[in-house]
């Protein structure tokens, strides 16, 4: 017998062996991108055109290779090519892979077939956790007997191939935890008694189909892809108990169709994109246990439905832009045990939400508006949101799915102002300049000068788009009286850059026509109505515009009264610048 103290150095040696190679096989089995590409390169190179077997497919096997059934054959062939198709196999799981007798393959199980008892079938593939690196061969469409496919926590990269499509008996079809790609793999809508489906940890991508929530689902898992489409309506369908939306980029609102969802225990939304206010319906989920909506932008506050989620026991609201009050009773539901609101712009609480290490429910309330707490937001980033009403009649709180993003085209509206309509109205000022005789007929004259000068007219065009947009924005209020005069003292400047000014000016330079005021002191000179033209003709009289601007704090309203004209021209590069307006569920006992 070996002394106590050789055991206990035997022992530990073994213990420092077994986590050091622990720690170099978490190190040394992940894939680089370049290998990820390599093994879907290859995958690629072997999926036929269509991703699918062809219909007369002849399963060719050794002649020496006898098997008790034709389907035992095709089952052969497919864990051969799924063996070939491995570019990694770190922990050995198919070692055993050879010769006829597959249901002697490591994570291979085989059963009577469904239809025929005297039939021994491929029943399942459970290579969890095995560590994989590969792809899954177009071959493996010949697992027609198999209920149960398990690949969860390898480094399968590539796509699922359209000949999965054949797997008709699916039950359990588990690929989280991998490097799949592409759009929502749709072959698996093909399936009629599929239970559970299990997508998450991979990067599929683009939009859900509406179907995948009229398929008879126990559990759902789309969490951590890339998956950036809305919700669709037809969510309500679905028969699902536990659904993870999670870690996408999923926008709209939560449809109406959820509280349709009477099997619903657990169902999560958090880190997505999703906004407007929430359902009322959310009310009708009885069963509901798990809501967990954190991380997204949704506004207003809680609907009074929330109070019928008598079972409810984990809701998790926290950074939104939720406001209003959170009241004692949906701080007392019966079920509650933790509810996390922190991180949005409630401006009170009752008593009993408060956090108390004494309660048996755990609440977060920081980050938000509420005065005397700790930990709150400050009232200058309060202020603007909570004074601001929220009308969930028109944020998604009883609408469809797709939320405010009709209203994304806001760039129309400013274009309204192309028409400067506003200054339309402002087009009563210019009769008070016109209240003074000298000016008004002034103002008539200025439009024979724009037939005088056809080139101002010329530099207008160029110069509008340049000029305008900058004044659009700050001439439509206060801005007009600083864009006028600025550029009439500018107007030395016109000699280089008059076609920035000479759009101004015509709007503005309308007024200027009144600055012809200067005409008040040389009415001959009325041409002032040029004085923005000036600068191109007349640099002598600039100086006679120079005295105007001291008056041109009366011209800005009359500049607006020319406008309409100018803005038939001035429109399109007003739409250039107005664009800027622009698991917490562990499932591991589902199926225990």
């Amino acid at each position: 017998m070996a002394p106590p103290l050789i055991t206990n150095m035997a022992s530990g040696g073994c213990l420092l062996f077994f986590l050091l190679f622990s720690s170099f096989s978490a190190l040394s089995f992940a894939l680089t991108d370049a290998e990820v590409a390599f093994i879907a390169h290859r995958q690629l190179l072997a999926l036929p055109e269509d991703g699918d077997l062809p219909e007369n497919y002849e399963v060719q096997v050794d002649a020496k290779l006898n098997f008790e059934n034709d389907r035992l054959k095709n089952a052969y062939v497919a864990l051969q090519a799924l063996k070939k198709a491995i570019f990694s196999d770190p922990f050995g799981f198919t070692v055993n892979w050879e010769g006829e007798d597959v249901c002697s393959y490591k994570g291979v199980f085989c059963a009577p077939a469904l239809d025929d008892e005297k039939l021994t079938v491929v029943a399942g593939l459970d290579l969890n956790h095995a560590d994989i690196a590969g792809h899954l061969p177009v071959e493996m469409g010949l697992l027609t007997d198999a209920a149960l496919i398990h690949l969860n926590s390898n480094r399968f990269c590539g796509i699922i191939p359209r000949s999965f499509r054949r797997l008709i008996l699916m039950h359990e079809f588990d690929v989280s935890n991998n490097r799949f790609v592409g759009s929502f793999p749709e072959v698996v809508l093909e399936w009629p008694s599929c239970k559970y489906l299990d997508l998450r940890f991979n990067d599929f991508e683009g939009e859900l189909p509406p179907e995948l929530f009229h398929k008879e689902h126990d559990a759902l898992f789309l969490n951590h892809n890339r998956f950036t489409s809305i919700i669709p309506d037809t969510l309500g369908h679905s028969t699902v108990s536990v659904v993870n939306f999670g870690f996408n980029n999923f926008t709209g609102c939560i449809p109406r169709s959820i509280g349709n969802m009477k099997n619903l225990n657990e169902i999560i939304f958090m880190n997505n994109q999703l906004g407007g206010c929430f359902p009322p319906e959310i009310g009708n989920l009885g069963n509901l246990q798990v809501l967990d909506v954190s991380n997204n932008v949704f506004i207003g506050s809680f609907p009074k439905t929330f109070l019928e989620l008598r079972s409810i026991e984990e809701l998790a609201v926290g950074y939104n832009r939720l406001t209003g009050f959170v009241t004692e009773k949906i701080c007392s539901l019966p079920k509650l045990a933790n509810f996390t609101f922190a991180y949005n712009y409630f401006s009170g609480e009752a008593q009993k939400c408060m956090p108390n290490p004494k309660n048996k429910v755990k609440f977060d309330d920081t980050g938000n508006c509420m005065p005397g707490r700790p930990k709150q937001k400050n009232t200058k980033t309060c202020f603007p949101v909570v004074t601001k009403p929220v009308d969930c009649s028109k944020h998604c709180g009883g609408g469809s799915s797709t939320p405010d993003k009709p209203k994304t085209p806001r760039p129309q509206p400013p274009q309204t102002p192309k028409t400067e309509k506003p200054p339309t109205p402002k087009a009563e000022p210019p009769p008070t300049p016109k209240a003074e005789p000298p000016p008004t007929p002034k103002v008539e004259s200025p439009p024979t000068p724009k037939a005088e000068p056809p080139p101002t007219p010329k530099a207008e065009p160029p110069p509008t788009p340049k000029a305008e947009p900058p004044p659009t924005p700050k001439a439509e209020p206060p801005p007009t009286p600083k864009a006028e005069p600025p550029k009439t003292p500018e107007a030395e400047q016109t000699s280089e850059a008059e076609p920035p000014q000479t759009p101004e000016v015509e709007p503005p330079q309308t007024p200027e026509v009144e600055p012809p005021q200067t005409p008040e002191a040389e009415p001959p000179k009325t041409p002032e109505a040029e004085p923005p033209k000036t600068p191109e003709a007349e640099p002598p009289q600039t100086p006679e515009v120079k005295p105007p601007p001291t008056p041109k704090v009366e011209p800005p309203p009359t500049p607006k009264a020319e406008p309409p004209p100018t803005p038939k021209a001035e429109p399109p590069p007003t739409p250039k610048a107005e664009p800027p307006p622009t698991p917490k569920v562990d499932l591991s006992c589902v199926y225990c």
